[in-house]
């Protein structure tokens, strides 16, 4: 468990801070969809639910890769 602190409070490279970011916007966008006060087609709710999930995966694995 330490090591995953460790790592999660490491210096983030450049090109995973990108990835991080736009992780973090693709989760964003997935969860306006949801959110929104329209009906939405069930095939865009579908979709944005799996924007939210790869989004937050893609984010949240970015934060532990270190640089060496």
């Amino acid at each position: 468990m330490n090591e995953i602190q460790n790592r999660w409070q490491a210096p983030t490279p450049p090109f995973f801070k990108r990835l991080q970011y736009a992780g973090m916007m693709l989760a964003a966008v997935g969860g306006t969809l949801l959110a929104a006060p329209v009906a939405l087609p069930a095939a865009i709710i579908t979709a944005a639910g799996y924007a939210v999930v790869a989004g937050s995966v893609l984010a949240a694995v970015s934060q532990v890769a270190k640089e060496e």
